[in-house]
């Protein structure tokens, strides 16, 4: 993606924070014909032994499966809080609106995983993250069923070989920083989200922050 320096992350830990956040991601491959095709999914990120790793999955008749197979590698998409910002928070009147927002894209190399063992493995973390109440009931299930339903799907790892952390919060422009700040602390939900963002990072126009 486009990414000037001073919007680029300088704490890789942000970014792993924000795939835990917002764990649906878009995960884009080319399809026979060279063009990008994208699923939407949840995504499990797992470190281990210093490698960044995503785990999903998907249903069975989903091309995507193949594409991975047959191109390894792909790019996976994470979109943190975004929002609309008005040119009302400069002191002068000749500036244009802009979107902040927090994103991560991941080059990834997929192995499909094919064992019962994997795929059960993959599924207890998302339930884990999702719906940890439903684990009991996943355990309880009978084995012939558990292993139809793993049937019905493609598993896969997608190891991280690049990452790239955008967090665009207008931090080249510090006369608008004060009022934006106000804005978006008064703001919906992903407005109030990057206000928190703002006073982590210490984009708050206040020499005291």
């Amino acid at each position: 993606m486009y990414l000037p320096p001073q919007f680029a992350a300088k704490d890789p830990a942000i970014a792993r924070e924000l795939i835990r956040a917002h764990p649906f991601g878009s995960l884009i491959s080319t399809d026979d014909e060279g063009l990008p095709f994208v699923t939407h999914l949840p995504l499990h990120l797992l470190e281990e032994e210093g490698r960044l790793v995503l785990l999903g999955h998907v249903a069975r008749p989903n091309p995507h499966a193949k594409f991975l197979r047959e191109r390894p590698r792909a790019v996976v998409t994470f979109m943190g809080p975004h929002a609309y910002m008005t040119p009302r928070v400069y002191p002068d009147l000749a500036r244009v609106p802009t979107w902040n927002y927090l994103a991560v894209h991941c080059t990834v190399e997929a192995t499909l995983l094919e064992t019962f063992d994997n795929k059960d493995r993959l599924l207890k973390h998302l339930i884990h993250d999702h719906d940890p109440a439903y684990a009991d009931q996943w355990r309880g299930l009978g084995e012939d069923y558990q292993h139809k339903m793993m049937q019905g799907i493609v598993a896969f790892e997608l190891r991280i070989t690049d990452l790239q952390c955008k967090v665009k919060l207008n931090q080249h422009r510090p006369e608008a920083h004060a009022a934006m700040l106000s804005a978006y602390a008064q703001g919906n939900g992903d407005e109030q989200a990057l206000a928190g963002w703002m006073r982590r990072l210490g984009v708050t126009g206040r020499t005291h922050e």
